[in-house]
C-alpha cells in the first residue's frame, strides 16, 4: 500500500492558533497535540485524496458503469443471487 506521506520524515516545529480553551483541557488530561494533530491530518488528508481520485477518474467510472449496464458482467454466470 502507497503511503500518503513519507512516515519517516523528520519533524518540524509548527506555530498554531487554536482555541484557548480547548488547549488547557486538552493539556489538562495529557492529550499528546503533535500525535493527534498528525492523526486528525492523515484522516483529512485520506478524505481529499479520495475525492481527487474520484472526480478525476469520474469519466472512467461512468464509462464502466455504463459498459457494465449493457453487457452485464463477466461474473454474473458465477453469482447466486
Amino acid at each position: 500500500m502507497v503511503s500518503l506521506y513519507d512516515i519517516s520524515a523528520t519533524k518540524k516545529p509548527t506555530n498554531l492558533s487554536i482555541n484557548k480553551d480547548l488547549l488547557s483541557k486538552a493539556k489538562a488530561r495529557k492529550i499528546n497535540l503533535s500525535a493527534t494533530l498528525e492523526r486528525a491530518l492523515v484522516e483529512e488528508l485520506k478524505k481529499v485524496e479520495s475525492e481527487r481520485w474520484r472526480k478525476e477518474n469520474q469519466q472512467a467510472i461512468e464509462e464502466l458503469n455504463h459498459l457494465s449496464e449493457q453487457a452485464g458482467l463477466f461474473s454474473d454466470a458465477y453469482r447466486g443471487f
